[in-house]
């Protein structure tokens, strides 16, 4: 069972202040001892800020990136370290800096936290150094660039004949094209998220290039056996956790819904992939062919309307 209980948000200086006062008072002003002077500073109201908050709503975490392009102020209370609580906070502000076409990010890293941002790809430069009574290193990550699509106005890519699929290789290429090709929709309809293919890693980072590629992007997806997705920890979870305004789960109440076999997947430009049997991936798919796509789409909507909230992610907070 994955213990995701708390979420990411964008914080605005002004109206979260007394939660982002709560936090970083209490991590670095009560327990590093750092003076209130030297904890808030011009940057702040300037800076895109995160909050993590528990399922309480209570805050937790914070973090901000400055228009310097350094990350900074990365604080969890106490009782919530070591439990995830850091990593999403750090990935949701590459996010936001990859989304912005920086290509690369920099931090001030307390010696302690070297090891934490080594593991997601900040490399030491510099000699270290001391800030607020504290040792720290320099440190800095480049960033893979941003997948930037042809704007609303461009026309659409030339209808491509379906053509069959026969593997899981096929199928990780073809979802990736599809999604790739999309500019503010996607649906998925799967009885288990299909392991295999949707945690592929290529398959995970193309999903994440489109929803911080789009201020729209939307990601919407029928689940057949939810309570199995989380048991199995399944890491698009994750990803929509960490981009909750993106992704959003429903999974079939009526019985005639739930008695579909099939899989798919398609685009607002175009793309398809169709499964007969969602236990499978042998099906047809195309990366733009609009009537099939929107008969696909046509399809999914009434399903999707009928069908409940996924309780069972409320622990994850999405």
């Amino acid at each position: 069972m994955i213990e995701s209980d708390f979420f990411i948000t964008p914080a605005d200086y002004h109206s979260d202040l007394d939660a982002l006062r709560t936090v970083r008072e209490t991590v670095f002003v009560l327990e590093q001892q750092v003076p209130i002077e030297e904890e808030w500073d011009a940057l702040d109201p300037l800076s895109s800020h995160v909050l993590a908050r528990d399922n309480a709503q209570r805050p937790i975490g914070t973090a901000r990136l400055t228009p310097e392009r350094k990350i900074g102020r990365m604080a969890v209370v106490a009782e919530w370290r070591g439990r995830g609580v850091g990593d999403a906070l750090l990935q949701n502000l590459i996010d936001i800096a990859r989304s912005r076409g920086w290509p690369e990010v920099s931090l001030n890293a307390q010696v302690d936290a070297i090891g934490f941002y080594q593991r997601a790809g900040f490399v030491a430069y510099g000699e270290p150094f001391i800030e607020a009574g504290i040792h720290h290193q320099a440190m800095r990550k480049a960033l893979d660039p941003m997948t930037r699509f042809a704007s609303s106005s461009t026309p659409r890519p030339t209808s491509t004949p379906a053509s069959a699929v026969d593997s899981l290789a096929q199928a990780i290429e073809i979802t990736c094209a599809i999604i790739n090709g999309a500019r503010s929709e996607l649906g998925i309809y799967s009885r288990d998220l299909d392991p295999d293919l949707l945690a592929h890693t290529e398959v995970l980072s193309a999903l994440r290039r489109f929803a911080t590629s789009y201020p729209h992007a939307e990601v919407r997806l029928i689940v057949h056996d939810p309570i199995e997705v989380v048991q199995a920890g399944h890491p698009l979870l994750t990803l929509a956790q960490r981009l909750p305004s993106r992704f959003a789960f429903r999974s079939p109440s009526d019985p005639v819904d739930r008695q579909y076999a099939g899989a798919y997947l398609y685009s607002d430009q175009g793309g398809f992939y169709h499964r007969p049997l969602g236990s499978r991936y042998e099906g047809e798919a195309s990366a733009c062919a609009p009537a099939r796509a929107r008969q696909l789409g046509n399809t999914f909507a009434p399903v999707w309307e009928r069908s409940r909230l996924c309780n069972e992610f409320r622990v994850l907070a999405i």
